[in-house]
């Protein structure tokens, strides 16, 4: 599934790095622990989460993430999409909740990404 279906399926909105579009995604993550992100998220995934600070770009960054989608009409601040550009992060929201986003994309065939070795 690339990020353009993605987006079509949750009616999200592209916020930057409508360039990255065809970007091809395997797995997904949900959530607003920036910590469990870092601890169990593998690079290349997409990140739903409801978060919105510059601190989460930061942790894509770290673990190379695919792309962020905010959930429940976050919009990031222009100090998030100006970091996201700079790192070529491609950023989206969505008016639906992260339960339905997970949901939808589950239904579409995304799964989560597999857990470290050892867990």
């Amino acid at each position: 599934m690339t990020l353009a279906e993605v987006k079509a399926l949750l009616s999200a909105e592209v916020i930057c790095g409508k360039d990255k579009l065809n970007l091809p995604i395997k797995s997904v993550c949900a959530g607003d622990l920036l910590s469990d992100l870092l601890a169990f998220s593998h690079n290349k995934t997409l990140l739903l989460t409801g978060l919105n600070n510059a601190q989460v770009i930061r942790t894509a960054e770290i673990i190379d993430l695919a792309a962020i989608i905010f959930v429940r009409g976050k919009r990031p601040h222009s100090d998030m999409v100006e970091l996201a550009e700079e790192k070529g992060i491609p950023l989206l929201v969505t008016r639906l909740p992260l339960y339905e986003s997970c949901g939808i994309l589950y239904c579409a065939g995304l799964r989560e990404e597999k857990p470290h070795k050892g867990f």
